[in-house]
């Protein structure tokens, strides 16, 4: 008897729905820390356009607000492997590639289905899609994510 093939079915995810909370590297100490969107508030307190990020890393306390909302520090989950640069936002998206890439049946809405076309997963580079680095890509997916869940 056969195992049954590992199924994955496209959320329909992009790239945006990562960016709320991205890891990068602490510019101050060199550790893990949170990129994302400041504080959205106007003049009498509603919600208002988000033109600031926001900096903070626990291990050294920084926090820090610019102006600037393209600055980033470079990301925490990135590494490169034989084929090319493997980089994540944050663990969901950690997650997102690791079910795709270890999918022996990865499935895509109809053609004919309204809504989002080129998706994450749609735009992700051929070669993570390919089955023959399937083994390595998922061992450089399980080396990012440890960074996280045990930090040097």
């Amino acid at each position: 008897m056969t195992p049954t093939p590992v199924r994955f079915h496209d959320p329909r995810a992009t790239l945006a729905d990562f960016a709320s909370s991205i890891l990068v590297r602490c510019p101050r100490c060199e550790r893990i820390a949170h990129f994302g969107p400041g504080p959205c508030t106007t003049a009498d307190g509603e919600g208002g356009s988000c033109r600031e990020s926001r900096v903070i890393c626990r291990s050294c306390g920084l926090c820090r607000i610019d102006m600037d909302r393209y600055f980033r520090p470079p990301l925490w989950l990135q590494t490169e492997t034989r084929h090319g640069h493997l980089w994540a936002y944050n663990l969901e998206h950690l997650d997102l590639i690791r079910r795709f890439v270890a999918a022996d049946l990865r499935e895509r809405a109809p053609w004919y289905d309204t809504g989002q076309k080129m998706t994450l997963v749609a735009r992700l580079p051929a070669w993570m899609k390919s089955a023959k680095n399937r083994d390595e890509i998922l061992r450089a997916v399980d080396r990012l994510r440890a960074t996280v869940i045990a930090p040097d």
